[in-house]
């Protein structure tokens, strides 16, 4: 079992990787979030008779592309990620 100890550095590297982009990109989130609301979506468009839905029974569109990052689950997953970085920071210095 010479390879046990490097797996384990190993996967403790990959935690903190991990929680380290999950806690970046959600700060880039929450940071480009008031450019977003400035910003106009590029499909917000009025609908005009070539592109209006024949009949009114039309399915409603879901659009899964929010025009910015909601606040409260930014956050959140940002807080997670910092915990799970400093978990693991502190598990390759134990």
């Amino acid at each position: 079992m010479i390879f046990a100890g490097f797996y384990d550095e190993v996967m403790r590297e990959l935690i903190v990787a991990v929680g380290a982009a999950l806690f970046v990109a959600n700060v880039y989130a929450l940071l480009r979030r008031r450019a977003d609301a400035d910003r106009p979506r590029p499909d917000a468009v009025a609908p005009t008779q070539a592109n209006r839905p024949a009949s009114s029974q039309a399915e409603p569109v879901h659009d899964p592309d929010l025009a910015q990052a909601p606040i409260g689950r930014t956050v959140l997953y940002a807080a997670i990620g910092f915990v799970v970085m400093v978990a693991g920071i502190a598990s390759l210095t134990a």
